[in-house]
């Protein structure tokens, strides 16, 4: 994707590591994302492709959510597990011209490709990295729905998930006016131009802060086999089936659903010292060990930083949890934007 990367440095991104940090207003590019459009580039997501007739079929028998009824140009959200019932990936799978494809974080990309083609043995399934074959975008604000339409050259479909096909472009409604599109390499300049016309662009940490607000958690390599799914909210969050058949972790998955109560819960929060995904959390109580881990950090525009944290239930009702110490920032606990149980 450099030169995607490359063109977009010439339109005043900086860009480290593959990854668009700001557009030359850091500040003011985290203002914009509370109340205006805003359009950021997501090449930090990669895409596994999965094909052949037996592909679908396969990613159901791994995966927590249930891909029999995925019909073409819809997707779920969906993690991977180990056997432990931890979460190694989460992700967004999506079916498109007879193929399926899984978005997740490109640092995770190559070796989740990897484990998962382990298990493919003689399934009639080919895995591939689809990262090159589209530019991936974010949208979200008022005029997100008709900025994406005029990319798509139709209307966007309405509810959570739905899946909006143009000629060179498709895009995914994910709610609260946020949209992920996916544009051919081709096509992906003159549609950057016109988006631009109505949107205001932002770095990564802008759209990362979007997604933290919007309790959506992502796994990432510092906290890969840590989460069983319900401790990140996954089957709130529509990312778990408890009626299709056997997947890595399921048996514990259905413990947890069934057999006791989640004891650790994600939950959003403020602090007012810089967070990064993996830190520790501590608490009072239990005296001798982590009270909580941080999934994901977004510097918030008042400052200090926004985070979504799985934690122990009774550290939160106490409210005295704090960051890497016992003596360490504390986080202020504010409501997630979906109920939880």
């Amino acid at each position: 994707m450099s030169t995607w990367t490359d063109f977009l440095s010439t339109r005043g991104a900086k860009v480290e590591n593959g990854v668009v940090i700001d557009f030359g207003d850091p500040p003011g590019e985290l203002a914009a994302c509370k109340g205006e459009t805003v359009v950021a580039d997501l090449s930090h997501f990669g895409l596994i492709g999965f094909s052949g007739e037996e592909a679908q079929t396969f990613l159901h028998g791994q995966i927590t959510n249930d891909l029999r009824g995925l019909r073409e140009n819809a997707a779920v959200f969906a993690g991977y597990l180990s056997p432990k019932g931890r979460m190694l990936a989460n992700f967004l799978v999506m079916k498109r011209g007879g193929d399926v494809l899984v978005m997740l974080p490109e640092s995770l990309r190559e070796s989740i490709q990897k484990r998962l083609s382990m298990f493919i043995l003689r399934s009639k399934v080919k895995a591939r990295n689809a990262d090159a074959e589209w530019v991936r975008l974010g949208v979200n604000g008022a005029e997100a729905a008709a900025a994406v339409a005029e990319i798509l050259g139709v209307a966007v479909a309405e509810g959570m998930m739905a899946v909006s096909q143009g000629e060179q472009a498709f895009a995914l409604r994910l709610g609260d006016g946020r949209f992920d599109l996916f544009i051919a390499p081709d096509a992906a300049p003159a549609a950057w131009e016109k988006l631009v016309a109505r949107a205001r662009p932002v770095g990564t940490p802008a759209w990362d802060w979007l997604m933290v607000r919007a309790g959506v958690p992502v796994v990432l390599p510092q906290t890969q086999d840590h989460f069983v799914p319900q401790m990140a909210n996954m089957e709130i969050l529509g990312g778990v089936s408890f009626n299709k058949g056997c997947y890595p972790g399921q048996e514990i998955v259905a413990r947890s659903q069934y057999l006791g109560k989640v004891k650790r819960r994600l939950h959003l929060a403020h602090l007012d010292a810089e967070a990064r995904p993996g830190d520790e959390l501590f608490a009072p109580d239990p005296a001798d060990q982590s009270a909580g881990l941080i999934a994901n950090a977004a510097p918030a525009p008042e400052g200090g930083w926004d985070v979504l944290a799985v934690v122990l239930n009774p550290s939160v009702e106490a409210g005295e949890v704090r960051l890497k110490s016992r003596d360490g920032a504390k986080l202020s606990f504010k409501p997630l934007p979906y109920p939880v149980a």
